[in-house]
């Protein structure tokens, strides 16, 4: 199915979950409907797949290649799609970008090889995204970790990057300093050939997205899709009053989806399209365990709070 052409990274883009079987196979059936209860959200610029938020480090390439499949045969025509790119070297990263070209794929987001969380240098750096960008001609978002993982980049390597690899059209920031954060946007955005800034500080999603931001990729889209694209066309026409309101109902979700241990936060994601009847079960691939019965109400509560969840399904479990 071919792509949609001349997308750029922009706008609410949700990154879905994968359910998974008690077999730890791909739920294909559930994967299909949590496709579509998601795309279905006004607003949206594009679905992101094969990222942190599917699980895709326990993924292998076919079932990666398998999931790029199902997400164009249920909503490709409806979405552009942004496949990650999550390989722990250059080559893998890019044969995983050449299968999703081949795929259908808008875009791709960039994920640090793993060699980096023992350190880079901005030839390393470079050295990767050129590797990718020779091997697709799709737009390239750049996944900005926080620095203090050894996986981000620095502000130079940031600006070398945006300037020598044309196709870089976008970052998905996750850096986590304000500052820091505030300089992706006043500085990438106004480059000669812009960079969109896209967040993904969904636990300060309010504060972030006043900041100036062009876009938000986030896994609780997986679940509030419609709280955060309200919340970002509300920033967008400065109606702050009703993004407040907003913001005060996607609080509790924040607060549950990213507490510590925050490796949790897309199994929590599960358990919550669990309660609201989304999915079949809250299924996680191993080292990912199953969250203990006291968190899961914890959810539920603050489903409860962010008018998500009936009250009267206090008791339901």
């Amino acid at each position: 199915m071919p792509r949609h052409a001349n997308y750029i990274p922009h706008g609410v883009i949700p990154a879905v979950l994968l359910p998974f079987d008690n077999y730890l196979a791909i739920d294909e059936q559930s994967f299909r409907k949590h496709l579509w209860d998601v795309a279905s959200v006004e607003g949206l610029s594009a679905i992101t797949i094969n990222a942190h938020s599917t699980e895709v480090g326990s993924c292998t390439f076919e079932e990666q290649r398998r999931v790029l499949e199902i997400a164009q045969e249920e909503i490709g025509t409806k979405l552009p799609l942004i496949n990650g790119i999550w390989a722990g070297g250059s080559i893998e990263a890019a044969r995983l970008a050449r299968m999703a070209t081949q795929g259908g794929a808008s875009a791709l987001l960039v994920f640090p090889p793993t060699p980096f969380t023992l350190g880079q240098s901005p030839q390393m750096a470079l050295a990767h995204f050129k590797r990718i960008a020779d091997a697709t001609d799709l737009p390239l978002i750049v996944f900005q970790y926080p620095l203090a993982t050894g996986q981000g980049y620095p502000k130079d390597t940031m600006l070398t990057l945006c300037e020598e690899v044309s196709t870089i059209r976008a970052i998905k920031d996750w850096i986590g300093n304000a500052p820091h954060h505030e300089w992706h946007i006043r500085t990438l955005q106004n480059l000669p050939r812009p960079v969109n800034v896209l967040t993904t500080h969904s636990a300060w999603l309010f504060s972030s997205l006043v900041l100036g931001c062009n876009g938000l990729l986030s896994g609780s889209g997986s679940v509030i899709a419609d709280l955060q694209a309200r919340l970002f066309r509300a920033v967008q026409r400065n109606d702050h009053a009703e993004a407040k309101r907003l913001n005060d109902r996607i609080e509790p979700t924040a607060r549950v989806f990213y507490a510590e241990p925050f490796v949790d936060m897309h199994n929590r994601m599960k358990e919550a399209l669990v309660l609201l009847g989304k999915l079949p079960q809250a299924v996680v691939r191993p080292p990912l365990v199953k969250i203990e019965r006291a968190e899961i109400m914890r959810i539920r509560e603050a489903l409860i709070e962010a008018g998500l969840l009936d009250k009267n399904a206090r008791d339901a479990a």
